[in-house]
């Protein structure tokens, strides 16, 4: 493991202030490369809402089983009890690993320990929304995701409830619900697409405030009150634009920023006239050892 690979996942670990201890697991699967998943675009205004399956936006871990191995995003192997996995299905599932509304830091916490806790992993569920590689549509897919978890030997596999909504207003109502118990937000998986991966227009979210990833390529030193530690994170979208996120950190996390390298969810409202995102504040370390 590099140096600069190390400094990131102690910078990780302890932003959940958890430390981070040696696991013959973790080493092991250290190599696996991330998996091709699907990932969703802000909901544009156009969008046919009749024509989508609607569920909740769970705020957990996304996580990877490939029928053997629980994964992160990124390609990690997530150290889960043996007798979590081994209650899993033989097949492929996409999901998200879930405590409930407004726990992810506690969700987090406990997925990326390399020593798992027991306690704590019954307390997790799985809430699976796709079957990658599945043939059908995703109506279809979803009719499966219901027969998959009602065979599970594991309790904690839950399928997520799909829905349906006649229109816009309706969309917006329920998102003002989920919203206003504590959750996240909804997303929009189009009926009738077959399974695909990347960033497709077949899965859309919605959320009160908009959220994108961004990699970290400096540290900014902060001043007054936030001398000696850091003042904003310098970062670089995919498509070339550098900003740098100067609000949403906790002490912890400027006495321990996130490392250069590292991905970071930012959130933000709108765009300015010269394509930066608006009032952006940090969110998070994207999960994915």
């Amino acid at each position: 493991m590099n140096k600069q690979k190390m400094a990131w996942m102690l910078a990780l670990m302890f932003t959940c202030g958890q430390p981070l201890v040696a696991s013959a697991q973790a080493v092991a699967h250290e190599s696996l490369s991330a998996p091709s998943l699907l990932l969703a675009k802000e909901l544009p205004a156009h969008v046919n809402v009749a024509d989508y399956l609607i569920s909740e936006k769970y705020d957990g871990v996304r996580a990877f089983w490939d029928g053997e191995v629980l994964r992160f995003r990124g390609g990690g192997a997530i150290a889960a009890p043996a007798w979590f996995t081994q209650a899993l299905p033989k097949v492929a599932l996409d999901g998200e690993l879930w405590l409930g509304r407004g726990q992810f830091e506690a969700t987090a916490a406990i997925v990326r320990r390399t020593t798992p806790n027991d306690a704590d992993w019954k307390r997790v569920r799985y809430m699976i929304f796709e079957l990658p590689n599945a043939t059908g549509t995703f109506a279809e897919r979803v009719q499966k995701i219901e027969r998959v978890v009602a065979t599970s030997a594991n309790p904690q596999l839950v399928a997520v409830q799909q829905f349906k909504l006649a229109n816009r207003n309706s969309l917006q109502n329920k998102l003002n619900e989920i919203v206003q118990a504590g959750g996240e937000g909804v997303m929009l998986h189009l009926a009738s697409a077959p399974y695909t991966t990347g960033r497709s227009d077949v899965l859309y979210k919605l959320k009160p405030r908009q959220d994108a990833e961004a990699t970290v390529i400096a540290h900014i030193q902060g001043q007054g009150k936030y001398a000696g530690q850091l003042g904003a994170l310098r970062v670089r979208t995919t498509d070339g634009r550098e900003f740098n996120v100067g609000g949403g950190f906790s002490d912890a996390q400027r006495q321990s920023p996130p490392a250069i390298g590292a991905t970071i969810t930012y959130q933000y409202n709108g765009l300015t006239k010269n394509g930066l995102p608006r009032f952006v504040r940090f969110l998070r370390v994207r999960e994915g050892l």
